[in-house]
């Protein structure tokens, strides 16, 4: 065995950052970092378990790992563990189960547990990805009528704001283009988002910088006037959960539909080309016909670059979990199918406007020969032709039109970089031919 390790993960952006911070340690610690879908010594499993899907899809991952690499140590760590340990501790395919609170100590957990020693590592690869999630705090005091984060992840809790920066700035050093801010709730953050994103600005050279989940309420004039920075990116995500104020009052959302109307249209007077993305809920306890209706209505008049949607789940626990009017699983399948339409809709209609637009790009890998994949500043994934190589790079690219399913663009010249402010106004051309 030569010390090879396979981070996996399943849930939000703070899983994902703490897995590259996971991957991060245990490279430097001198692990050899490798696909899932190779060979591993060690495989980890960063859970999620916000629903009944995310359990199953965990125990699926866990079982594939098992059959993959019959001889690894398997690891399921995070949220499945910290709400039932004895659930994965009773499959076969799992060796160690660990909480959240463990994620920091995995380097020194796995010597302790007889998996085999760091070997020695040559070439970038710490590199986990070209855009590096930075998480700044945990943890929620909502208590959501529905939701299992705050037994899994605890009361909300803050990192030094000094730490934070500094974090962000060896990533740059690290060679990574963007950085986005991550948590349980952001916007909870201690002694205020505001002030640690204009440190972050003000004190590093971060090219692109991106903020996960927020809630109306904290999208207050002070966090909106830094988006006069063009390096703060264009896309807010937003979690509506319904658009039923009945729904949304069963569920203990701090927020009425009159005020997450506002809180948009906020956004959308500040900062130019933004995509709003957003999270709902179907079939919640009591959620009648026309509650649904009028949650599907207030999606489509939003407009959302994108829906998330999930069907609502039983959380043991949860208040949620006790209520009457549950909806069977036909009247949730139905809604949910509907919403998932209106979702793709939606989203196409959000991108349809930039055809013909130069947007900057942050171009992240090579899906095949000459063919590179990448994200513009409001979050739109394009594909694009070039025979020199784009990874990592930030450049202009046209946008031209649909293939096969994907939006394409044509790289272009650094100098033809138009800056946001100036491309408000911007007349919509016909696509390119491809």
């Amino acid at each position: 065995m030569n010390g090879a390790v396979a981070v996996e993960t399943l849930g939000c952006r703070l899983n994902q950052a703490e897995s590259e911070a996971m991957a991060t340690a245990l490279v430097q610690a001198g692990y050899q970092l490798v696909s899932p879908r190779g060979g591993a010594d060690v495989y980890i499993l960063n859970t999620c378990t916000v629903t009944h899907v995310a359990d199953r899809k965990c125990r699926h991952l866990l079982r594939v790992a098992r059959r993959r690499n019959p001889q690894a140590l398997i690891v399921a760590i995070g949220c499945y563990p910290e709400r039932a340990p004895e659930e994965l501790g009773r499959m076969d395919e799992v060796d160690i189960v660990l909480g959240n609170d463990e994620k920091a100590s995995i380097v020194h957990i796995l010597p302790d547990s007889g998996a085999v020693g760091p070997v020695s590592v040559t070439g970038s690869s710490t590199a986990f990805r070209t855009r590096s999630m930075v998480k700044l705090q945990e943890g929620c005091s909502q208590f959501c009528s529905y939701c299992i984060v705050p037994f899994v992840r605890g009361r909300e809790r803050s990192r030094p704001i000094g730490e934070v920066v500094s974090e962000v700035g060896k990533k740059v050093s690290a060679g990574y283009r963007e950085a986005t801010l991550t948590g349980t709730e952001i916007g909870a953050y201690e002694p205020g988002l505001a002030a640690l994103v204009r440190r972050i600005l003000a004190e590093t050279s971060v090219a692109r910088l991106r903020l996960s989940s927020l809630r109306p309420r904290d999208l207050t004039p002070q966090l909106l006037s830094l988006w006069d920075d063009d390096r703060l990116c264009p896309h807010l995500h937003l979690p509506l959960q319904s658009g039923s104020d009945a729904v949304l009052h069963r569920m203990g959302r701090p927020y009425s539909v009159a005020d997450y109307r506002a809180a948009v249209g906020a956004v959308r007077e500040t900062v130019p080309d933004v995509a709003i993305t957003t999270d709902v809920v179907v079939g919640f306890p009591g959620e009648t016909d026309e509650d649904f209706e009028e949650s599907y209505r207030f999606c489509r008049m939003m407009g959302f670059a994108g829906i998330h949607v999930f069907s609502y789940s039983d959380r043991p626990g949860t208040a949620a979990a006790g209520m009457p009017g549950k909806l069977s699983p036909r009247e949730k399948g139905g809604r949910s199918k509907k919403m998932l339409e209106l979702a793709t809709e939606s989203g196409g209609c959000f991108r349809q406007q930039f055809i013909g637009r130069s947007m900057m790009v942050l171009w992240e890998r090579e899906t095949e020969r000459g063919v590179w994949v990448g994200l513009t500043e409001n979050y739109i994934r394009v594909f694009g032709r070039s025979c020199q190589p784009l990874m990592n790079t930030l450049t202009p690219a046209r946008l031209l039109g649909w293939r096969n399913g994907h939006l394409w663009a044509t790289p272009e010249p650094s100098s033809t970089r138009v800056p946001r402010a100036l491309c408000r106004g911007a007349t919509r051309e016909s696509a390119l031919s491809m």
